[in-house]
């Protein structure tokens, strides 16, 4: 079956938005969401590795971590409401039948995600509650968690690399279906994109964790005792430079391994080639300033937030990146950007005023906490 023939030909009402609009603000969105998801899809795992351990400062991150982590969580969910919109706008097409092809994996993000939230609010609870030796059944909840945050983020790839590869439906469908329908069990684990772009994930995160690691203790947490500061900068070192091997070694992975001859080909080719380049080189820049802290001149606090935008524009950068690798390869069988528009204002006007106000309110929440730790006793 040619690959053109799985996708809908119908023409359905025109895009609500004009098709910048869409991109941009997918782009965006994700970005956003990568902050907070990769704390939950890392930071967390990392947090009760050090919580096990014996070097009191690691478990006084750890605690910190943890206790921030139901809020993260919170912010994460409703911040991934925005590029999923989008794709549900612009990507239907691809979207709709390769969560069909997946459904019971695909809702069965939500059966992971509600207990995955109750166990860390669990192991938190118990943090608060000064518990010299967490109990056992608490401990339990927080690994449960980390790892149902773990597999939701390998239901996520398979989604959304199913999306991009319309030639692996009818091979699902044909393993997963009764009297031709569907029966949602089927897992895109073929596909040769998938476990990279999914490690290529926990690469990026490990850097977001060791950003907010100094974040935390420069902007929110700012009255510790120097050792404890000194341990930071040196655990954000290992841990930011593990993570740009992992990145990179993922990435050489899934492009040199995974990706079709015309895809290198339009990614190689100017000017893609130079934001191919670019998206390899980012991680370089947050690393550099981690490392290099201690020759810095300039104030600690500047430094961190200089290094936390450096490490934002790396997961924008790779976003821009997996956007324009998701055009590519659906633009081999439709060409997402013939379809009409039909331009709603009402709806994009109300869509920017809940956004602005969203992170509005995120903004002056950040802003009390940087207030109530500046004024917290010594």
């Amino acid at each position: 079956m040619v690959s053109q023939t799985l996708v809908d030909a119908a023409q359905a009402a025109g895009l609500p938005a004009p098709h910048w609009f869409i991109q941009f603000f997918k782009v965006l969105g994700f970005t956003l969401h990568a902050v907070p998801m990769n704390l939950w899809y890392a930071g967390l795992l990392l947090a009760l590795c050090l919580h096990l351990g014996r070097n009191q400062h690691g478990r006084e991150f750890a605690a910190r971590l943890i206790a921030q982590m139901p809020v993260i969580i919170a912010v994460g969910v409703n911040l991934g409401i925005v590029p999923l919109l989008f794709i549900q706008v612009a990507y239907y097409k691809f979207f709709y039948p390769a969560t069909i092809l997946m459904a019971w994996f695909w809702l069965g993000i939500i059966v992971l995600l509600i207990p995955a939230y109750y166990g860390v609010y669990v192991y938190a609870w118990g943090l608060r509650n000064s518990e010299t030796d967490i109990k056992v059944w608490r401990r339990a909840a927080g690994w449960v968690a980390a790892l149902f945050f773990i597999a939701i983020g390998f239901i996520f790839a398979n989604g959304m690399s199913l999306m991009d590869h319309v030639d692996r439906w009818e091979e699902i469908w044909s393993k997963t279906n009764v009297a031709g329908a569907a029966l949602g069990t089927g897992l895109n684990l073929g596909d040769p994109t998938l476990w990279p772009r999914w490690l290529l994930m926990f690469g990026l995160a490990l850097g977001t964790t060791a950003v907010w690691a100094l974040a935390d203790t420069v902007f929110f947490n700012r009255k510790t005792a120097e050792e404890y500061n000194r341990w930071i900068w040196k655990f954000a070192k290992i841990v930011y430079t593990v993570g740009m091997i992992w990145a990179a070694a993922a990435g050489t992975w899934y492009v040199f391994g995974t990706w079709s001859e015309e895809l290198r080909k339009t990614m190689f080719s100017f000017p893609a080639v130079l934001l191919t380049v670019l998206t390899a080189l980012a991680p370089g820049l947050p690393w550099i300033l981690i490392v290099t802290e201690r020759r810095c001149p300039i104030n600690k606090r500047l430094l961190v937030a200089g290094i936390a935008l450096a490490q934002l524009g790396v997961l924008g950068i790779n976003a821009v990146s997996r956007q324009v690798v998701q055009n590519v390869n659906i633009g081999m069988v439709f060409d997402v950007f013939s379809q009409k528009t039909d331009v709603q204002w009402g709806p994009m006007a109300m869509f920017l005023a809940a956004l602005v106000i969203g992170l509005g309110i995120l903004a002056w929440m950040l802003a009390q906490v940087l207030k109530s730790s500046a004024n917290s006793p010594g």
